[in-house]
């Protein structure tokens, strides 16, 4: 047994110098080509299905072909194999599983550093959208700690002084109608932000912009929300990248969700599509751009949804559901850009903060 041991030790050498591939984490390997900015864009509820529905209902090729680099996310929560939102982006923002509903807090409720927070230390420029309130799960992570998800108000609080630079989407309510009567949109002009309320501004006058534009969640594209998260992305995007140390931006494209809580093919193919143009906005500039790495990836699948044959025809789709909850399949991560080589394989949802992390430690 022993007399094979100088040979293993031999044969390990070997493969070392070769390069044989060994299981690092990304804070371990070494990055030759770190983007100045991310861009990471969350379809919530978006599976794997959801994502095909985009190839065969789009009139145009699916940006989601543009992408070289694909992995897949496990995505349980702390104390639940199923995860939640918030729970699923407590991980993306934060690096640590925990249990559903927490918003940027640890299993014991304790506060955890959000990316965002890491970067805007660094002097990197931060932004928020989202088609829901801007202080529902999802956006919320990034910016805030509170142990309930429907904490709003609470939520509302953590935004004037986040450090976000850039926000937008719903949820004016909890701004300027909330129970405590506090006005949290003149403490947002009061931290420099210029504050819209009425529809998309035509330019910006200031580095902070919070665009507050529905009392809850914006209008469904269904009902005519038009191109406010292509739009409102492009436009965070070229106020963001003045800033000359880099940015992070988070988009979510929230209501692909609701319409697999809704079983609903409809709405949820319809949310589905609006991503994707919003995928092509931020892929166009860091094409253009050459410093940008863009991630999409969801924080679960919602719905069971599936494109099954209809009635045994195998030449038609017909969109089906098998739950009006939250499933647990793998969900996949699409990367390009510099630094995409990290993102490929199978692993944890929270290696996706260590892996920004990572490109941002500079």
């Amino acid at each position: 047994m022993y007399n094979c041991i100088p040979k293993l030790f031999f044969i390990a050498i070997f493969f070392t110098l070769m390069g044989y591939p060994q299981n690092v984490s990304a804070q371990q390997t070494i990055i030759n080509n770190k983007p100045k900015n991310i861009i990471l864009l969350i379809g919530d509820g978006m599976g794997l299905s959801q994502i095909s529905a985009g190839f065969y209902f789009n009139e145009n090729p699916s940006n989601f072909e543009r992408f070289s680099v694909i992995g897949l996310i496990k995505t349980s929560a702390s104390d639940d194999v199923v995860t939640d939102s918030a729970s699923s982006a407590t991980a993306y923002a934060s690096g640590v599983k925990t249990y559903n509903g927490a918003i940027g807090v640890t299993q014991d409720t304790l506060t955890i550093e959000t990316i965002a927070e890491y970067v805007s230390k660094k002097n990197v420029a931060t932004g928020i959208i989202a088609t829901s309130s801007i202080t529902h799960a999802t956006p919320a992570c990034f910016y805030s700690h509170v142990k309930s998800r429907g904490m709003y108000e609470e939520i509302a609080e953590f935004l004037p002084s986040s450090g976000i630079d850039f926000f937008a989407g719903g949820g004016l309510q909890f701004f300027n109608k909330r129970k405590d009567k506090k006005d949290l949109v003149e403490e947002l002009k009061k931290q420099g932000f210029e504050v819209t309320t009425g529809s998309l501004p035509q330019s910006l006058t200031k580095d902070k912009q919070a665009i507050l534009l529905a009392n809850n969640s914006m209008p469904t594209i269904l009902e005519g929300r038009g191109d406010f998260l292509p739009n409102v992305t492009k436009m965070a995007i070229e106020s963001l990248s003045e800033n000359p140390n880099g940015f992070f931006l988070m988009v979510e494209g929230s209501q692909i969700d609701w319409g697999g809580h809704d079983n609903d093919a409809a709405y949820l193919i319809a949310e589905q599509l609006d991503f994707e143009k919003t995928i092509g906005v931020a892929l166009d500039f860091a094409k253009k751009n050459g410093e940008t790495l863009v991630l999409v990836t969801a924080d679960h699948e919602t719905g069971g949804f599936t494109l099954a044959t209809d009635n045994g025809d195998y030449s038609k789709i017909k969109p089906t559901f098998s739950t009006t909850g939250h499933s647990a399949t793998l969900i996949p991560l699409f990367a390009e850009g510099p630094g995409r080589e990290l993102f490929g394989g199978v692993y944890e949802n929270t290696e996706v903060y260590h892996k920004i992390k990572a490109l941002f430690s500079r």
